[in-house]
């Protein structure tokens, strides 16, 4: 440490030093002055007097403030980042000398010597700076031949050009001069100098000191009599006293527990990291509704800030979903009247937390709001900044931390007309000592926060401007989203003691768009007809058209309805009647499709028991429908139960079958009754049955608007009949005359000879599920080519793999289809035309034929257009409801507010509507999950592990690998018995555990992995914390596993991390934030670690916070940040070359500077002359050209030339004055 540093961190710890003739007088109390500091100051006094007389303003330096502070550690994450700038653009109307303005600047920024400051570190701790001498960067722009669309691209360049804070002042005026004598005054400071009050109090003193310039009068401004540094003083001593003890209690139980993260729906997908690039839209309040929220204000004794701030946290819960919201309020920070006057950073956030319930009343929640208001102003003091420190949230680079969405009431009086400049909105005139000025409307690009809304109360009139992050909304979504804020305050101000869940949100135009248009699809089919009377109605058009095909085996449509008649007219003779359910227990075949028809015209309804499950889910399934009889064959006897009244093997009953009559059978079954019922993943352990009736399926089938089957097309059955995609298999072939062709299990899991298949077999249409449709199309994109509609679905697709198939080998017809198995099979689709580039996600599109969707909150309120809700479906699809399972068919099966006498089902399903009609699936509500097609509870496996006699508890939870394939991972603890084993041990444990699931479960439902842990991560609120637990991936280790440093790199980081978090350990995987680490002290890691040679950033000390991660950065770091290329092309003029060229010099090379250097005679010259190239190719400036265009001139930095500016002479033969 220098002397200068030496003196300047005395001086930011209250040193001060005064030169009193030769002696030094210095003041302050003993604990700064210790006997050691004391000796080096009389060592060194002598220097440090002439240090004091030379440069009598070197130790005008002191803290920052704690938000100053966030404010300069935000700079060093982006310096080259304009976000924190602050621009006021003032058009005048009448010409003025530009010297006027200037010396108005200046003579304002020596009113405030925060503006003259600047920001560097000294030794690992940002200081101020004040710098007396620095020239104010004032610079005259000519603009009278630009257009308006290139001025406002220079004012919005100059806005964003960035300060360097750490060597230059964060204060600079353009003065742009157009024609007939119109200026523009741009003044841009950076916000670590400059708040939203400052530029009240500026405009009013610019107003002040230019008529007192052209009056040559003093100008009539207030005595300053404090500074920003006393504002830092006094708020360093405030934290640190019983009262700033007192306001950290208060926050840190208003904010305990865990923080909600507001998840707001975006348009785009979240950046990783906060880009701060926004745009703001403004909406007038009408006057009618203006004067109504005052008149509520009034009558419920709050003011209109809580009226406002409650309406927009409804909003916000109405947008989410989320009961627990944080919302940030900027107050001005000076709530000490010493400091009204002063400009500098002083605005502080307050956090508004609110609890809302959509069962409350406005009223009711007001109250609330109203407590939570007047306890945090009263506690406003405490920095923001600090509360972060301390709380130390979980740190998440692409979010604010603590609160992602701030609200401001500004308030001004008609009185005081500077403060039309905080509008950034063009304005009415003011009048400024004889000169007209104008606010001019400055392009508002920062998005600080997710949302920003501000109500600007000027004078009676109520303005909203709300601004926005562009990287997550587009422009449409916040028109929308201030029109829903317009019908809520219109809705609360008509009543007030309506419930929050009830308060209206769309307009009438809106609810008729989604409830109603977007629904519109209904069209005639057979809707009175069962499925197996259409299948005979295509046995009398095409009796002889092949209609099932299996290998080498081949039915026509009379040859199936004569088998199927005979198995029909025997299962009657067993007692089959209308809604008796027949299990059928028979692998993929003909005679599979034989016995479903046969079932359906027996009247009965079909059971499908998948012979690939295991024994115990085939008894629960059989036990709990009370099936009475079973098709099945010989060989798959040995898993059923012996407890079915009937079995009927059609192998070993094929004689017997054969003796019925192949007449179709005569029955009164209605499409109203069951035509099957399949079981799907239940929660409580056990599968649950749904039951389908006949119209659900042909719906699904005839006459729809999504896919046109037709006699000359060819199906492939690939589904299980297990597996509800089946259905629109068999069915849609067969009611339409076509050909169903089943696939074996072994062909289908053989990718090329799958394709060869379908193409030798001329297979038109398609199911596939979402998984073996990404298989396919990363193995053999181009396979598809051949069919007429490809349908993809089941699960959430994978818009990669989707444009792999649209690029390569599309289908005319590629489908992505959605729909729970309660609303028969499919109930939207999406015809995929093109996959945008970096799609993460495909709409799951509109609903199909007679079936209608709405997508609701938890109030069954319908949701905004890209607002997420919970998916509804009705129409005539849907089933009847859960076999036996009365409580739960009434909680899914509701009654449809929008339509009497009809129900809704309730998916679990998270969607929202995009602008064009199409929906989005966002994922499930509950743990439930799709993997590779079916739909699996994951309670069911949970339950179904913790039955282990070995097993403590379990969580099941559906992940996605390094490939990106989703599977299963169960984390399970052990008893305490089996918990302390070797890992052999436990490895046999767990193969324990996977076999006792084989024997419960089936394949689909058996977890890919399994992870023991010692006990489940809990949430403060007690519940399992599945966010945290490890990926199975190995990358992670849990933090109760100390890994000690291997590296030379994460040695020295290790200790750098431990001498300045005061610890005594430290492992590579270590979180920082979690073990201590804050923002600042993030800075000080840095810092020592450059000065070690470790070339890290705080930005990448902030994206990885662990030294493991540092360490494999800083590595990389460290060879590209060596790496300069030579730099070229055209570079802007500074301020002082702008003021060269504007001099308009009679002889340009009056500023020339030359040095003359003797030299030997033996130098060698064309060392000397290489050497010269080498500086010019090192130093950038010695290769610029200047060029004048036809009103301004510019600068190019030229690249390398052969021809180096090296001259011999001989001057030897003259005389001495001739040389010179």
């Amino acid at each position: 440490m220098n002397l200068v540093e030496f003196l300047q961190n005395l001086s930011i710890k209250g040193v001060k030093f005064l030169c009193d003739g030769e002696n030094l007088r210095i003041g302050d109390s003993q604990e700064v002055l210790t006997p050691d500091i004391i000796a080096q100051v009389k060592q060194h006094k002598t220097e440090i007097l002439k240090l004091l007389r030379e440069q009598p303003d070197i130790l005008e330096v002191y803290p920052l403030s704690y938000g100053q502070k966030a404010m300069w550690f935000l700079w060093q994450l982006a310096p080259n980042s304009g976000a924190y700038n602050i621009s006021v653009a003032i058009q005048i109307s009448d010409p003025v000398d530009v010297k006027v303005w200037h010396q108005v600047c200046q003579k304002f920024r020596e009113r405030h010597p925060i503006l003259g400051s600047i920001f560097p570190k000294l030794d690992i701790e940002p200081i101020q700076k004040v710098n007396h001498n620095q020239e104010l960067d004032f610079l005259e722009i000519n603009t009278s031949t630009w257009s308006q669309d290139e001025l406002q691209e220079r004012l919005l360049k100059e806005h964003y050009h960035p300060f360097a804070l750490d060597t230059d002042s964060v204060m600079r005026v353009r003065y742009f001069t157009r024609s007939e004598g119109e200026q523009i005054l741009l003044l841009t400071i950076h916000h670590i100098a400059w708040d939203g009050r400052s530029i009240d109090l500026s405009m009013t003193e610019l107003s002040k000191l230019y008529q007192a310039q052209t009056s040559g009068l003093k100008a009539s401004l207030p005595l300053i009599q404090s500074t920003y540094r006393d504002y830092v003083r006094w708020q360093k001593e405030m934290v640190d006293s019983t009262q700033g003890e007192k306001l950290w209690s208060y926050w840190q139980q208003k904010l305990a527990g865990e923080l909600p993260v507001l998840n707001l729906p975006t348009d785009k997908p979240r950046p990783p990291i906060q880009t701060f690039r926004g745009s703001a839209q403004y909406w007038h309040l009408p006057e009618e509704l203006n004067q109504q929220l005052r008149n509520l204000a009034k009558k419920e004794n709050v003011t209109l800030y809580m009226v406002l701030l409650a309406a927009f946290q409804i909003l916000l819960y109405r947008y989410t979903g989320q009961e627990d919201i944080l919302v940030g309020s900027v107050t001005s920070g000076r709530s000490q009247a010493e400091f009204a006057s002063i400009v500098g950073y002083f605005v502080n956030p307050v956090v508004l937390r609110a609890n809302l319930s959509g069962d409350e009343t406005f009223q009711e929640f007001l109250t609330q709001v109203r407590h939570t208001v007047l306890e945090a102003l009263e506690h406003q003091d405490y920095p923001f900044a600090l509360l972060v420190e301390r709380l130390q949230p979980q740190r998440d680079p692409s979010r604010s931390p603590i609160f992602q969405v701030a609200f401001a009431l500004l308030q001004f009086q008609q009185s005081s007309e500077n403060s039309k400049f905080l509008l950034n909105q063009r304005q009415s005139s003011v009048n400024w000592g004889g000169i007209e000025v104008t606010p001019l409307t400055m392009p508002n690009q920062e998005g600080l926060f997710d949302l920003d809304l501000e109500i600007i109360e000027d004078g009676s009139s109520l303005v909203a401007r709300l601004k926005y992050c562009t990287h997550l909304f587009a422009a449409s979504t916040i028109t929308r989203m201030l029109g829903h804020f317009q019908t809520l305050l219109e809705g609360i101000v008509t009543n007030p003691e309506q419930k929050l869940g009830q308060l209206p949100l769309m307009t009438e135009v809106e609810l008729e768009q989604l409830l109603v248009e977007w629904n519109n699809t209904k069209t005639d089919y057979p809707k009175d007809k069962c499925i197996h009377q259409l299948f005979e109605e295509q046995v009398e058009k095409n009796p002889d058209a092949v209609a099932v095909v299996f290998e080498e085996q081949k039915l026509t449509y009379s040859q199936l309805n004569s088998k199927a008649n005979q198995l029909a007219h025997y299962l009657q003779k067993l007692g089959v009647a209308p809604e008796t359910l027949v299990g059928i227990c028979v692998e993929r075949s003909v005679e599979m499709v034989v016995g479903l028809l046969a079932i359906l015209k027996a009247g009965g309804a079909y059971v499908p028991l998948d012979p690939n499950y295991p024994t115990s889910r085939l008894n629960y399934m059989i036990e709990d429908a009370k099936l009475s009889v079973v098709i099945t064959k010989q060989k798959l006897l040995i898993i059923l139960p012996e407890t079915i009244a009937s079995v009927i093997c059609l192998d070993t009953y094929e004689e017997i079958i054969s003796q019925q009559s192949q007449q179709n059978l005569e029955n009164e079954i209605t499409a109203n009754q069951s035509a099957y019922l399949i079981y799907t993943s239940g929660s409580t352990g056990q599968p649950k049955g749904v039951t389908i009736l006949h119209q659900g399926v042909v719906r699904l089938v005839c006459n729809t608007n999504y896919v046109q089957l037709k006699p000359t097309d060819r199906l492939a059955q690939v589904s299980s009949t297990s597996f509800d995609a089946a259905t629109f298999e068999i069915w849609g072939g067969l009611l339409h005359g076509a050909m169903v062709v089943i696939i074996t299990k072994s062909l289908l899991l053989s990718p090329q000879e799958f394709v060869n298949y379908i193409k030798q077999e001329k297979i038109t249409t398609l199911f596939l599920t979402t998984a073996l449709f990404n298989q396919l199309a990363y193995s053999v994109p181009e396979a598809f080519s051949t069919l007429k509609n490809l349908l993809f679905g089941g699960e959430a697709v994978d818009p990669k793999s989707v444009k792999q198939v649209v690029e390569k080998g599309a289908p005319e017809r590629l489908l992505h289809v959605y729909g729970p198995t309660e609303n028969t099979t499919f109930s939207s689709w999406y015809k995929v035309n093109q996959v945008a580039e970096g799609a993460t996600n495909l709409p799951i599109g509109k609903p199909i034929s007679n079936t209608k969707i709405y997508i609701l909150d938890s109030q069954l309120q319908p949701v905004p257009i890209g607002v997420v809700g919970e998916l509804h479906v009705r129409g005539d699809g849907l089933a009847r409801g859960y076999h036996k399972r009365a409580e739960l068919t009434a909680e899914k099966f509701i009654s449809n507010p929008f339509e009497n006498k009809s129900k809704l089902y309730k998916t679990g399903d998270l969607a929202r509507y995009l602008p064009d009609g199409n929906i989005e699936f966002i994922g499930r509500i509950d743990h439930q999950v799709k993997v590779r097609g079916y739909r699996i509870e994951t309670g069911e496996i949970e339950a179904t592990i913790n039955q282990h006699t070995q097993v403590k508890e379990t969580v099941v939870l559906a992940r996605k690998d390094n490939s990106g394939n989703k599977g299963l991972v169960a984390y399970i603890v052990l008893e305490s018995e089996t918990l302390e084993g070797s890992d052999t041990e436990q490895i046999e444990q767990i193969g324990k555990v996977k076999q006792y699931l084989k024997d419960r479960l089936p394949e689909y439902m058996i977890p890919s992995r399994f992870i023991l842990l010692p006990q489940l991560p809990l949430t403060p609120n007690g519940k399992v914390d599945r966010n945290v637990l490890p990926v199975p991936d190995g990358e992670l280790v849990s933090s109760q596993e100390f890994v000690p440093p291997q590296t030379k790199t994460q040695k020295t980081l290790a200790e750098i991390w431990q001498e300045v978090l005061g610890i005594k350990q430290v492992g590579i995987h270590d979180n920082f934030f979690e073990i201590g680490g804050d923002s600042i002290i993030s800075i000080q890691i840095v810092a020592r670690a450059q000065k070690v040679g470790i070339q890290l950033t705080t930005k990448q000390l902030l994206q990885n916070q662990t030294i493991a991660r540092q360490a494999m950065v800083a590595g990389v770091m460290e060879i590209v940040q060596h790496q300069q290329g030579l730099v070229t092309g055209e570079i802007p003029l500074t301020p002082i070359q702008h003021w060269f060229f504007e001099q308009n010099q009679p002889q340009m090379h009056h500023f020339n500077q030359s040095m003359l250097l003797s030299v030997s005679p033996q130098i060698d010259q064309e060392l000397l002359s290489r050497a010269v190239g080498k500086i010019l190719e090192h130093h950038d400036a010695l290769r610029l050209r200047f060029h004048k265009k036809s009103d301004y001139w510019e600068q190019i930095n030229v690249g390398r030339s052969e021809n180096i500016p090296f001259e011999v002479a001989d001057l030897s033969k003259l005389l001495e004055t001739e040389q010179l």
